[in-house]
Formats: C-alpha cells, structure tokens, sequence
C-alpha cells in the first residue's frame, strides 16, 4: 500500500531531500568535533531533569567540558569543549544519572512538551503522563532506533505552546480528555483518545519511516515526504486501527502560540530565559538550588526557548520574589520585558570553524537597539542559520565581506533587506527594512 501512494508533497512547505549520506545529528555516544573541542547533545525528553541530574550534568561540564551547560530550541543540553577521549567516561557518568535509559535511542528522544504543563491551570491536561508514556514505547520500539536525530515529537497541554514548534508528530489536548494526532508542520490531524495518543504518536512515526523505506528516498522529517498528506493519514488511520486504536475522523489545527513561558512568576512555577541560552555554573547552581528546596517536586524544566521552568508547589508571592532575585543575580532573566528575550544567536566563533564572526558578543552590543525591534532578531554566522526558530523575525546573517546582513523575514511579504557594517548601528539598518 505504501508504494502505491500519490507523489505530491506532504505539505505546502515540503521539499523532497534527496540526501546523500545518513543523518549525521550528534548525541551523547556520538560527538561532534567543533572548533573549541568535542560536542555532545544530551537529549532531554521535554526538558525535565531532575536535581540529581542537573547536578550530574553540570559535573559532567565542568569536568569533561568548559563548564557551561548550552540550552538548544528542543530543550536539550549541549556539552561543548569537551575531549575528544572522555565519551565512554560520559557516557558512564550520565548513564549512572538516568540520563541514557536506551542507548539504541539516544539521539532519537527528541520530544519537547509544553513546560508549564500542569503547573498554572492553563492547559487541559497535565501531559507529564503522556510524556513517560511516550519516551517509554518510544525506548521500546526497535523501528523508531532509525529515526533521524532531528525528528521531533510534541506533546501540547491544549494552549498551543509547542503545537506550532513544527514537529514532526504532535499531540494536542482537546477538551473532555481527547487528544489530535497532527503529522508535520502542516499535514493530518487526527483524532485519537487521549490514553492511546503516546502509543499512536509512535506508531506514525514507524509509519513514517515505513514510507521512507518504501519511496527509495533518504528523508529525516515528514515535511521532507513526497508521499501527500492525505495518502499518509491513510496510512496512519489503518496502522493505528490495525493496533487496536481507534481514530475518529479529521480535525483542524488550532490557533498556537508559540512565544513560551514569559518569565517570573506564574502558579506553582517560576520561570526564567537564559541569555543566548548559555548557562553557567553558577546559574545552573541557582537553578538546581531553587529546585532543591521544594522536596515535593525537585526538577527543572527546559523549554524550547531557551528558559527554564522550576515547579514549586504551593508557591506564595514572598518565596517567589525571593527565589527570583536569586536568579536575577547571577544574570538570569527574571523581567518579561527585557531586550533578551528577543534575541537570539548561533554559537559562532569560536567555537564554529563555519561561523564568519562571534555572532554572540555582537548580538550582545546590539542589545539596547533589539528591543525596539519590532521583531525578534537572530544573529547567525553563515548561511546554515543553525538554531534559527520558525516565525517572523529579523534576520542577521554575517556576510562573506564584514557586516552582516539584515533581512525582515515576513510571512506573506516580500523580504526587505540592508546592510549593517557594525552592530552599534543596528537601529540604523533595522530603520531601512522595518516592516
């Protein structure tokens, strides 16, 4: 049946990849040589550690790396600066953390799941249950060890944070304990029960890669299918009923809202944004410190926009302004109108031998000026615009000559561009392109 599928794209935004060689994504067992040392990406299924494991892997950084731990757009970890010689020696100490339940599927637990879930009343289901429930039939499934390192499942409480991240499979709440089943960033949805969604999420991807198998073709997401959409719900519909899971007719995708916890306080929770998304030791101390001392939950959350979220239950407004002049001091973002949370940047120099400039110390110069931006703004070192989120923003792109490049990337409207030959002149350059 799956060779028999029609050949359009599976959405709008699809492009068949004709790729040449297999996905290289690096993990913790597998590390990527950059130019300030190895690189490992812990996978961190919906960016909840424990405090017992933040402190194992600001050991790991400190010990084996340059002692920062990197947030990634997944909620994952990044170890950099590491020696090429210590992976079994990582492996060991994250192993021994619970941080490699399934070495098979290490790089393949990319799950980011709404981070305030069941923390502010907002959402329609604690998806924390969905999210043991995936990672485990995930960690089960000997299929799902071929997926790329950048498939990416989400797990959506129903308030549309996570849903419009452009995952590969999404899992959305839907009132009275439903759930939809949206395959890619524009595809399907199917409605399934709200019990049977994790196991239903694996069972597409499996599909998923079945159809990759069967078209001959090297792709790492769904959006990547040259199968259609609805030739793939087909497919879906029919394993998932084959498994016993029963599928009640299409839906349509919600509104999303993909700008994240804002920070500071917000029910029993306390947010903050990491600048850059690189946090020191001292921070991640703070941060595993406040988690520590609510016994009840000790865990933090790592969102996809760089932050972290720590649970406190039964927090009150004297405890929580406390805790936050704590985060506050050793440079984390406690105020939701800072210029911070509006920009972002690639690691640049040095640590990519790819990168044209350090990209993070000019996003850091042009501060003041991106918080009158209308947009957010991006800084990225090449052309590859790794890290770079979905959405509008302003785009730098550091140019082959010095300077960058300033582009107003605008759905529905043609990209307006200017040059910017020093950071201390951004609102200049940003004034010539202003949507």
């Amino acid at each position: 049946m799956l060779a028999a599928m029609a050949s359009s794209p599976s959405s709008p935004q699809a492009m068949t990849a004709a790729r040449e060689r297999g996905d290289a994504c690096p993990g913790t067992l597998r590390l990527h040589a950059a130019d300030d040392g190895a690189l490992a990406r812990v996978r961190v299924p919906g960016g909840v550690v424990t405090a017992a494991q933040a402190e194992a892997l600001a050991a790991a950084a400190r010990r084996l790396g340059d002692g920062d731990l990197h947030l990634t757009s997944r909620g994952n970890v990044q170890l950099r600066g590491l020696r090429e010689s210590c992976g079994a020696e990582l492996a060991e100490v994250l192993g021994a953390a619970g941080l490699l339940p399934a070495p098979g599927h290490e790089r393949v637990r990319n799950v980011v799941a709404s981070p305030l879930s069941g923390l502010d009343g907002r959402g329609l289901r604690d998806v924390r249950p969905w999210l043991v429930a995936l990672d485990r039939s995930l960690c089960a499934s000997g299929e799902a060890r071929e997926l790329s390192g950048r498939f990416l499942f989400a797990l959506d409480d129903g308030r549309g944070d996570v849903a419009g991240l452009g995952a590969d499979v999404t899992v959305r709440a839907t009132a009275g304990g439903g759930a939809v089943l949206c395959l890619g960033s524009t595809g399907a949805v199917l409605r399934v029960s709200g019990d049977e969604a994790p196991r239903a999420a694996v069972l597409a991807a499996e599909v998923f890669l079945a159809t990759v198998r069967a078209s001959g073709t090297l792709v790492w997401r769904v959006d990547e299918l040259s199968v259609s959409a609805d030739a793939l719900a087909s497919e879906v519909r029919r394993r998932l009923s084959e498994s016993g899971i029963d599928v009640d007719g299409a839906a349509q995708r919600e509104p999303v809202d993909t700008t994240g916890p804002a920070p500071g306080s917000s029910g029993d929770a306390l947010s903050v944004h990491v600048p850059l998304g690189r946090l020191s030791a001292a921070q991640w101390g703070e941060l595993v410190g406040v988690a520590a001392a609510s016994p009840s939950s000790g865990e933090l959350r790592l969102t996809p926009w760089r932050g972290v979220v720590v649970p406190v239950p039964d927090l009150d407004a004297p405890r929580a302004a406390t805790a936050l002049d704590r985060l506050e001091a050793v440079g984390l973002v406690v105020d939701p109108a800072s210029p911070w949370l509006r920009v972002g940047a690639c690691v640049g120099r040095p640590g990519c031998a790819k990168s044209r400039t350090d990209v993070r110390a000019d996003a850091t110069r042009a501060l003041v000026a991106v918080g009158r931006a209308p947009l957010p703004v991006y800084w990225s070192g090449c052309e590859r615009r790794c890290g770079r989120p979905r959405g509008d923003l302003i785009d730098a792109v550091a140019a082959p000559d010095g300077g960058y490049r300033l582009t107003a990337a605008v759905r529905g409207r043609d990209p307006r561009t200017a040059p910017l030959d020093d950071p201390s002149h951004f609102a200049t350059a940003l004034a010539a392109i202003a949507p």
